[in-house]
């Protein structure tokens, strides 16, 4: 199985649908403030799907640290966008303490990616 490609699908599905829920059921039950910290979980979600797609493309014959970086951005989104999900539909102010660690692993899988294309031998 391709991890990278099922996560990918996994979160492209569950970003639709979130983005979904906060432009069609949110609305009315929560706070702008609340739906706003609910659509930046929902953009960072996608867009971080799209790129775990084009890490699955390119992670069939890859190495640990590529694998790595696909960890990083799965537990990334994780921790980033479910928390300030679990925070927008409950209310419970600790799940905002698990979001800056999800922020801290995309930055350093972003990071990672550089550090990647710098040290790599290929062109």
């Amino acid at each position: 199985m391709n991890r990278p490609l099922f996560m990918a699908g996994f979160f492209g599905v569950t970003g639709v649908a979130a983005g979904a829920v906060g432009a069609h059921a949110l609305g009315t039950s929560v706070t702008p403030e609340r739906l706003a910290i609910w659509e930046t979980a929902a953009q960072y979600h996608l867009v971080h799907a799209v790129v775990l797609l084009v890490l699955a493309t390119r992670t069939t014959a890859a190495g640990a640290f590529e694998r790595l970086i696909v960890v990083g951005f799965t537990l990334g989104v994780l921790l980033f966008s479910f928390s300030l999900y679990a925070l927008v539909l409950t209310d419970v102010s600790r799940f905002a303490m698990i979001t800056p660690l999800g922020g801290l692993l995309l930055m350093l899988s972003w990071l990672a990616i550089s550090w990647h294309a710098l040290s790599s031998k290929a062109g």
